[in-house]
């Protein structure tokens, strides 16, 4: 038997040491899940993933990721990381397509040669539940004119769920934090994967919004780069025209506040009732090994 190998890239990076890190374990078929999930903890990173062959099964290939808490069904970051070594590492094609069958179902994410950048089609939105002002302000340390009125805090999910939170400023987002207690006293068994706040002012003229994602794991309580809860975004802003129209194609920037600088490219649009997110961004290789 072939000991796994192992791979680290660092996700909606523009360089190396930035970005979401991430595990890739490659003909990981051999591992339990509770291995998988000790070896997530071991890595002690966001999410790690596990391509369990590189044989394709059913139009695509087997992946499963973990955080060092428990599994995902989907992730952004691990979703387009995964794709990067699927395509450098075992496909040795770094043009067209690859599928990755996730707990949601197939993914596609797409590139080409002229661009580092990565895209993965996410599933179609649903817009959940909303709450109000009072209930997000004191979860989060702020205030109530912190918080954006004109649009909604609403909870989306494109495979697993995350809390809109429109605020007006970057001194707003540096004032963000999440009190844990609160959260899991107010959501109880309903949790989504965490909070989401976001602001039109960014510490770079070239993006559009600056980002924060708070998550619900005592392991990771805030995400550097997060594409599953940026694509929650990207439908967000298409649905409640917050740039005026139903087409979204914009710079994000996140992890900044973590000295993790991110950035990610989202497209949404909203047509006939239906939603399509595209998120994006770049993959940075940082270190590969093997298993003992």
């Amino acid at each position: 038997m072939v000991n796994p190998k192992y791979y680290i890239v660092d996700v909606f990076a523009e360089e190396k040491y930035a970005g979401n890190q991430l595990a890739v374990f490659r003909n990981a078929a051999s591992l339990s899940p509770e291995v998988m999930q000790k070896l997530a903890n071991e890595m002690h990173f966001s999410e790690t993933t596990f391509i369990a062959s590189d044989k394709e099964h059913d139009g695509g290939y087997d992946v499963r990721i973990f955080t060092p808490d428990e599994e995902l069904p989907f992730a952004g970051h691990p979703t387009l990381g995964t794709a990067y070594i699927i395509r450098h590492e075992i496909m040795k094609d770094h043009d067209g397509e690859v599928r990755l069958n996730l707990g949601v179902g197939q993914i596609t994410v797409t590139g080409d040669k002229r661009s580092d950048v990565l895209w993965m089609k996410q599933k179609e939105p649903v817009f959940l539940r909303e709450f109000t002002s009072t209930d997000m302000a004191d979860m989060l340390g702020i205030g109530k004119a912190d918080i954006d009125s004109r649009f909604p805090i609403e909870e989306v999910s494109t495979g697993i769920s995350f809390i809109m939170v429109p605020l007006k400023s970057l001194k707003s987002i540096g004032d963000s934090y999440l009190d844990l207690k609160k959260y899991n006293e107010f959501f109880g068994s309903k949790k989504p994967e965490g909070l989401l706040v976001f602001c039109p002012e960014t510490l770079k003229k070239e993006n559009s919004l600056h980002v924060r994602v708070f998550t619900k794991f005592p392991n990771v309580m805030e995400d550097p780069a997060t594409g599953s809860g940026n694509g929650c975004l990207a439908a967000y802003l298409a649905r409640h025209r917050y740039f005026g129209g139903s087409k979204v194609d914009i710079r994000v920037e996140q992890g900044c506040e973590m000295g993790r600088p991110s950035l990610l490219f989202l497209r949404s649009e909203e047509k006939d009732g239906h939603i399509e997110v595209n998120v994006g961004g770049k993959v940075i290789p940082i270190a590969k090994g093997e298993m003992e």
